[in-house]
């Protein structure tokens, strides 16, 4: 009987590492699916490899800038499937370190759909038909999160797909819309239009970027959008979007956001649905121990203590990554887990989210950490102090210049009253 057991991890093996070797706890991990996760097998890893051979293509084909540093490339071309398979291929190697590394620490890794059926009891096994069971003295729920898809999307998982599909390459489509240009859909723009595709935003709200601070926006929308074979509709819901069958094109209809009348059908040859995600909290057994998620999100307290629907700390249950909705990035599930591995072993810790950075890993890339200047502006008109913004252009950066990569800003936001926001969003490599 384990004294504590982890319930479907991804992508955090120091946490692991923290429990078993610093803490000494005997660990178990219950595992629907495949070890990993969202983050090493349908996120963050296989992107990266993507976003790599992106970048790659970039270089290649910008024959100014390979003149500028006195390069001469005659030809650049990919091998789709080969491609694809670095992507698919990255992910299986690091889904078997981490599971190697997980067994070497001495975790048991127990296979099955888990359900919670009491207080510190897991049962768990095939869907619908859990037949073993576990007890621990604390139990973490890290579920993940799943691809978000409005109403009226119809996914064939072909013409109509989300980033799950989209990252198994299967094609390159000559002419693509992403719905959604958040991070998800900035990264795969990268990707389309450096192997060649043509790119429509298709945005619900008014500007493009609309999570990120509005002068890096705008400042990414001249370097990340406009030069690229890339158009936009902002402003505008895709209602309904019909895959491709027959010979007929995609087809994705508009409405105004506002006020929700027609405005135009596009017909494309893909669409990608980078609509966000949904958490994956069904059939975790929650109504068992009287709690009731949010929208979808397991309600947890600063300490990731899960709280019931009454607004108690369920004792020794603990929820982190992206089924809580504090932060959906795989880092900051890694961050909550050592928090919690903490409080496990006595030591009361308190994770402050706005320290936990984020980044947008296109071609350049864009880094951020804590407030954006609107909402560090709302936070200080609250609270009564000012704020002081400080940029600097990377066109006075010695190594960007020696990359030719000068177009980029670091700004860092100061609160007044020695209270500091650290905020710092980048463009092109990060510098020494």
């Amino acid at each position: 009987m384990p004294k504590h057991c982890f319930h479907y991890y991804y992508c955090c093996l120091e946490i692991f590492i923290m429990a078993k070797f610093v803490q000494g706890l005997k660990t178990a991990i219950i595992e629907g699916d495949v070890v990993g996760g969202t983050c090493v097998n349908r996120g963050c890893v296989p992107s990266k490899a993507l976003l790599a051979v992106s970048g790659r293509m970039r270089e290649l084909r910008d024959e100014h800038h390979m003149k500028s540093l006195g390069l001469q490339v005659s030809s650049s071309g990919y091998d789709r499937q080969a491609v694809a398979d670095h992507a698919n291929n990255l992910a299986t190697k690091i889904r078997s370190n981490l599971t190697n590394s997980m067994k070497a620490l001495g975790v048991d890794i127990l296979t099955g759909f888990g359900t919670i059926v009491g207080k510190q009891k897991v049962r768990y096994g095939k869907v619908g038909f859990p037949d073993k069971e576990i007890t621990a003295r604390n139990i973490i729920i890290a579920t993940g999160s799943v691809p978000f898809v409005p109403k009226g999307i119809e996914v064939d998982g072909k013409t109509v797909f989300t980033s799950d599909h989209a990252l198994k390459l299967e094609s390159v489509p000559d002419w693509i819309a992403i719905v959604g240009s958040g991070y998800i859909g900035l990264e795969f723009s990268d990707v389309y239009t450096a192997l060649g595709s043509e790119v429509t935003f298709v945005e619900a709200l008014d500007q493009l970027m609309p999570g990120f601070d509005p002068e890096i926006a705008k400042l990414a929308q001249r370097i990340l959008i406009n030069p690229r074979n890339i158009d936009y509709h902002t402003g505008v819901f895709a209602s309904k979007i019909t895959p491709a069958k027959d010979g007929k094109p995609v087809l994705i209809e508009l409405i105004d956001a506002k006020t929700k009348e027609h405005k135009e059908t596009l017909e494309v040859d893909a669409a990608l649905i980078a609509t966000g995600r949904a958490p994956f909290t069904r059939g975790l057994g929650l109504e068992n121990i009287n709690v009731v998620t949010q929208r979808g999100f397991i309600p947890v307290d600063e300490r990731m203590q899960v709280m019931d629907a009454d607004g108690n700390v369920v004792p020794n249950l603990y929820c982190i990554g992206d089924a809580n909705g504090k932060l959906m990035l795989a880092h900051a599930a890694s961050a909550q887990g050592i928090s919690v591995v903490e409080q496990i072993s006595g030591r009361d810790h308190i994770l402050n989210h706005l320290s936990i950075p984020a980044a947008c890993f296109t071609h350049p890339e864009i880094s951020m950490v804590g407030l954006t200047e609107p909402q560090a502006r709302e936070k200080a008109d609250k609270e009564g102090f000012e704020i002081s913004v400080v940029k600097t252009s990377f066109k006075a950066n010695t190594k960007a210049l020696a990359e030719n990569e000068g177009d980029g800003l670091a700004k860092v936001l100061l609160f007044s009253a020695c209270y500091v926001v650290s905020k710092v969003q980048m463009f092109a490599n990060i510098c020494s």
